[in-house]
């Protein structure tokens, strides 16, 4: 299931699911724009877990939920907890942080 997110809410979102992925962007950011197809698309192929879109500039309280200082950051969420985070538009890395849920 993906989602964009139209409130600063994310912190609810990984309380309700055991799994979620975020990915973190903004409008101006390039590299943003290029991966959030390859996103949407792992989830597609994954229907059971969350895939949130998170405008990072829009969202500041759902931002400081990992740590973004470069976009677009991607991160993994289980048990309410940040696993894990890569900031990069590869598409492997992608895959590789979505097998660590």
């Amino acid at each position: 299931m993906y989602q964009e997110i139209t409130e600063d809410n994310l912190h609810n979102i990984i309380n309700e699911n055991d799994k979620v992925m975020v990915q973190y962007g903004a409008a101006w950011c390039g590299n943003c724009r290029i991966m959030k197809p390859k996103f949407k698309k792992l989830a597609s192929e994954n229907d059971s877990v969350p895939f949130i879109y998170v405008d990072a500039e829009k969202f500041p309280e759902s931002r400081k939920l990992a740590k973004v200082d470069n976009l677009p950051t991607f991160a993994a969420f289980k048990g309410g907890n940040l696993v894990n985070q890569v900031q990069t538009n590869q598409a492997e890395s992608l895959n590789t942080l979505f097998k660590e849920l």
